[in-house]
């Protein structure tokens, strides 16, 4: 089992930055890609950022320029560094961890959200 906790969302004004944090905890063979998403109300889940067990990194164009996805392999945690937000960022932001159990099985894993409000 693995479980993952979010944390440091908040209420920031626009132009503001937050730093997300995703600590992964539990047994894995190899810890694959994390992802970020968010949901804001009354939408579809987004997809907003990734990185690979190698650290490569890719960005929706929402937020490319502005997030910066990163890692510490170890501390198993990951961080969204958030800059220049805006009131569209207003969502709940969850991650997603790609893991590989020792049996060879892949499987994903989500936290549970911390709410982002960017609001003046």
């Amino acid at each position: 089992q693995v479980q993952l906790v979010e944390s440091g969302g908040g209420l920031v004004q626009p132009g503001g930055s937050l730093r997300l944090s995703c600590a992964a905890s539990g047994s894995w063979f190899r810890i694959g890609t994390l992802d970020w998403y968010r949901q804001a109300p009354g939408k579809q889940r987004e997809w907003v950022a990734e990185i690979s067990g190698s650290s490569s990194t890719d960005y929706a164009d929402s937020v490319k320029g502005r997030f910066t996805i990163s890692r510490d392999n170890a501390k198993n945690t990951a961080y969204l560094q958030m800059n220049r937000l805006n009131p569209e960022d207003t969502a709940v932001y969850l991650c997603k961890l790609r893991i590989t159990t020792p049996q060879g099985t892949v499987r994903d894993y989500w936290g549970q959200g911390t709410q982002v409000t960017v609001s003046s």
